[in-house]
């Protein structure tokens, strides 16, 4: 039944935006151009080196974490991590980890962004509740319930990073981005993990997301120079980067207008008729 229920809401969307929809049915082609690009790679013969020389402390807290509340995550993540929240260390920052289970990360957490740090946790799980403590709160809740989340953003006026390590299911993971990424404070990050396998409902949705920061829409300049004047996503939305398994999306410190092109210099390469 959810494949008919789908390729229903895919007839009524065709039909309700035809010209949007053409647009995505006329890059179909180049989805299989890159899945061909990707499989035709040339293999490797041995592992890059890894460079170990400046320490994660992520990752180091993991490795030593070798009794206590649990941590389980993929190795290639604490680099991930790192690159993307290393800015928040030592502020007080707001952290929303959805899916506690364990309760290792929320350790973690707290380890590397500081003393001033809060972690709020969420899990469908009541018992996750055990973890709460002066620094610590629990939301028990249904990701893909808009009224849970509807409630936690009253309770929650100000987050800074949102960890979506919960279900993992493409419709929960599209729910908490719809109804979170706006609620996070300018500068802040979103993070979904465990994206996994070619074809994910929640890649195809950040994938669409990216392109949406390529909109061209010409604003008049004096000199003639191209100035594009910036949608309110673009002005929201600093970045979106893809990693296996991972999509983090970093929010504008200060609302971006425009985008523009000035020229600078006075020598400049002839061009023939």
């Amino acid at each position: 039944m959810s494949h008919v229920r789908a390729a229903l809401d895919l007839l009524r969307s065709l039909t309700a935006h035809p010209i949007r929809s053409g647009r995505q049915m006329g890059r179909v082609p180049d989805a299989f151009r890159a899945a061909q690009f990707c499989e035709s790679w040339p293999a490797t013969s041995a592992p890059a080196a890894v460079d170990d020389s400046e320490p994660n402390p992520l990752r180091a807290f993991f490795d030593a974490r070798t009794e206590g509340r649990g941590i389980w995550k993929w190795l290639h993540y604490f680099d991930i991590y790192h690159c993307h929240l290393q800015k928040f260390a030592g502020t007080d920052v707001h952290i929303v980890e959805i899916g506690v289970y364990s309760g290792g990360s929320l350790d973690m957490w707290h380890d590397y962004f500081g003393e001033q740090a809060r972690v709020t946790g969420v899990d469908i799980a009541p018992e996750c509740r055990s973890y709460e403590d002066a620094r610590t709160k629990i939301a028990i809740g249904d990701q893909a319930d808009r009224a849970f989340w509807a409630k936690f953003r009253d309770a929650n006026p100000e987050v800074d990073v949102v960890i979506d390590d919960g279900g993992h299911q493409p419709e929960q993971q599209l729910v908490t981005l719809e109804e979170m990424l706006p609620h996070i404070r300018p500068g802040g990050v979103y993070i979904c993990e465990d994206v996994h396998g070619r074809g994910s409902h929640f890649a195809a949705f950040a994938h669409a997301l990216a392109d949406n920061l390529n909109e061209s829409r010409r604003a008049p300049d004096p000199a003639g120079l191209p100035r594009y004047k910036a949608t309110a996503f673009q002005s929201a939305i600093q970045s979106i980067s893809f990693y296996p398994y991972v999509v983090v999306i970093e929010k504008s410190a200060a609302p971006r207008a425009e985008f523009t092109a000035p020229k600078h210099g006075t020598a400049w390469q002839p061009f023939l008729d």
